[in-house]
């Protein structure tokens, strides 16, 4: 079974996060910098390398103007996955 950082969900999400941040038109520094870390934090963020913690995300979410429940069901939507409830 690969490692979990491999499951290309992941790929998804960090491709949909490169994909609002852009839409904003924000550079990966602008991002950085309201989230108070080094531009390449936002960097691995968007190439996978890194995973977010869910209060990471919604910090992330949050900086971008994103609703968090929007977010997840874009997901799940790429996951072809039902939404819950």
């Amino acid at each position: 079974m690969p490692h979990p950082i491999h499951d290309p969900r992941y790929q998804r999400i960090a491709a949909l996060l490169a994909d609002l941040r852009k839409q904003r038109g924000l550079l990966q520094q602008d991002l950085a910098d309201r989230l108070g870390r080094p531009q390449a934090f936002v960097s691995k963020v968007e190439s996978g390398v890194r995973r977010l913690d869910l209060i990471e995300l919604t910090d992330y979410l949050r900086m971008l103007d994103v609703n968090p429940k929007d977010f997840m069901d874009q997901i799940l939507s790429l996951s072809k996955l039902p939404p819950l409830g």
